[in-house]
């Protein structure tokens, strides 16, 4: 039987409820829902104006041939997903993220992880990444809107 496979693409502004989704659906995955403050309106404005502040890649999964279409969201397609990413190692993201990081100049890729995921970081250090927290002692902060606004004087 043909497995199904992947397609990346460089996200479309029409993609942004679809990627605020994911958004609320990894971070419920990482116990942080309550983080997620992004709209799907500021989705569109951040990604897909002007001055894009982030670049955003896209997983399709295509049907194998002669397989039907539009079957819907359901426990299928959720085990066809498991099915294709088993067959693939790492993550086709994280393939075409590398090349496009490459081709538009970037010396670096970095990834975040929380500290009880594992297996990301041992996937991320058996492909060469180097864990900064080991390596170098760097510690991730963030400033949330309350203290920017104070800082701010605002």
């Amino acid at each position: 039987m043909a497995m199904a496979s992947v397609r990346i693409r460089q996200a479309e502004e029409g993609d942004c409820g679809n990627i605020l989704k994911l958004i609320r659906e990894l971070a419920e995955y990482e116990k942080l829902s309550d983080q997620v403050k992004i709209s799907e309106e500021a989705l569109r404005a951040d990604g897909f104006g002007e001055n894009p502040f982030y670049c955003c890649l896209v997983a399709e999964l295509l049907p194998a041939p002669g397989e039907p279409q539009g079957q819907g969201i359901g426990s299928k397609i959720i085990k066809k997903v498991a099915e294709v990413r088993r067959g693939m190692g790492p993550p086709a993201w994280f393939w075409k993220s590398k090349h496009v990081a490459l081709e538009r100049g970037c010396s670096q890729l970095r990834l975040t992880v929380l500290d009880w995921n594992k297996g990301a970081m041992d996937l991320y250090k058996a492909l060469g990444a180097r864990d900064l927290t080991e390596a170098e002692g760097w510690h991730s902060f963030r400033f949330e809107e309350e203290a920017m606004r104070e800082l701010a004087g605002k």
